[in-house]
């Protein structure tokens, strides 16, 4: 659980199977870092970025809206206002088609905040994406793909690593 603000990880590894990264609270930098589980193994209402960093689904999660043993969502709401942004990044077979799921909210999908953009790969495919997927426009999704969408003050450069 992190539960904190101003934290980044460089070079590390996470690994559990249900609840891996709690990313409760704060603003979160990950860099080069391995994070793998297969049931809501990153969640949480953090604002972070993870930048050169793999995020690994080992296991299936059961049932027609969470996948099967062999596909996962990109991410499912946990409330109302979710916000998911998964942007250039390669997606293997293992996404299923329809990518995103909104558990509790069906019906008020308005809210939600899934996005994808310039991703590659086998499960980089929308076609079969949720109608409710949003699209933002480059000037919104640099919004949130900017390291200053967690450090408008400069915390990370002043940390004493080498990035």
């Amino acid at each position: 659980m992190i539960y904190a603000d101003k934290c980044a990880f460089y070079d590390c590894a996470f690994y559990g199977v249900q609840d891996t990264l709690y990313d409760t609270y704060g603003r979160h930098y990950y860099h080069n870092c391995y994070i793998q589980g297969g049931i809501d193994f990153v969640f949480g209402n953090g604002q972070s970025i993870f930048e050169a960093s793999t995020l690994n689904f080992s296991m299936g999660v059961y049932g027609p809206k969470l996948g099967t043993k062999e596909t996962a969502i990109l991410g499912r709401s946990l409330d109302a206002y979710s916000r998911v942004i998964v942007a250039n990044s390669y997606l293997t077979n293992v996404v299923s088609p329809e990518g995103w799921y909104a558990r509790t909210y069906v019906g008020h999908e308005e809210t939600i905040t899934f996005v994808e953009a310039g991703n590659s790969g086998p499960g980089a495919n929308q076609s079969q994406r949720v109608k409710w997927m949003k699209h933002l426009s480059g000037a919104e999704l640099d919004r949130f793909l900017n390291i200053s969408f967690i450090d408008k003050e400069g915390w990370i450069n002043k940390l004493p690593v080498n990035n």
